[in-house]
């Protein structure tokens, strides 16, 4: 009978670690893992800034003059959320190249955070493998000019160096931190539905990617990467959706 309760009540732990909501309390501005920058009258693919995978953000200063106006992106390998200011816009990828923005009239940072989902290693393409955004971005129909391009270290960085402060009201990709216990450490599946893009660490270990468009929601998590006790939590998003909260599951997440 003893040995049924143990049992009984092992389970019971278990289910109860799978369902805990990890509540996210701090933020990391992702200017401390800026690289490389470079400065261009147009555009700049990654390969000529010396980023073969990864993440660099375009930048570039534009007068919005009417409530409503339209994004027009010649090129963009694989993908890129669009803010204007502090303020998510929308995305683009190669399949959809054209974004309306809505914003008040006046002078904005126009930012477009672009990641390299891989590269083309197959096909009549292979010959023509840029990545990140090059050709023409048009506004309204005027060429955009005078682009800063920064390397973003995200993947390669040391996430327990990053500084973290209050999560407060922001909505511009970064570091999201959380804390969370456990007694049993065992695999598990951090489900990520919900978000956008971006990556994960847990105990300062890199555990993968994710991406809103693919099938699969969740990343595995080892067992041997958590420990007894309080454990740390660390999320990239590129796409912030507001998004405070994750779970985890004893099982696969898929759409």
């Amino acid at each position: 009978m003893k040995l049924i309760l143990n049992i009984i009540f092992l389970l019971i732990s278990i289910c109860a670690s799978f369902a805990q909501e990890i509540r996210l309390t701090e933020f990391a501005d992702l200017k401390q893992i800026y690289g490389e920058q470079m400065s261009s009258d147009y555009l700049l693919p990654m390969n000529e800034l010396g980023v073969d995978f990864g993440y660099v953000l375009y930048e570039s200063e534009v007068l919005i003059e009417s409530e409503e106006s339209v994004l027009n992106v010649e090129n963009i390998r694989d993908f890129a959320a669009v803010y204007l200011g502090e303020v998510l816009q929308g995305t683009i990828t190669d399949n959809q190249k054209q974004l309306r923005l809505k914003s008040k009239p006046g002078k904005y940072r126009l930012r477009l955070y672009v990641e390299n989902i891989g590269r083309i290693t197959y096909g009549p393409e292979i010959l023509d493998n840029s990545k990140g955004v090059f050709g023409d971005i048009q506004l309204n129909g005027e060429t955009v000019d005078n682009w800063t391009m920064i390397e973003l270290n995200v993947r390669s960085c040391d996430v327990k160096q990053l500084k973290f402060g209050d999560f407060g009201k922001k909505t511009t990709p970064g570091f999201f931190k959380a804390c969370f216990s456990t007694n049993r450490p065992h695999d598990k599946y951090l489900d990520i539905s919900g978000w956008g893009m971006g990556e994960a660490w847990i105990n300062g270990k890199y555990i993968g990617s994710f991406w809103e468009k693919e099938k699969q929601q969740s990343i595995l998590v080892p067992a041997t990467i958590l420990k007894k006790g309080m454990n740390e939590i660390v999320v990239f998003e590129l796409k912030n959706h507001q998004q405070k909260s994750l779970r985890f599951s004893c099982n696969p997440v898929f759409k």
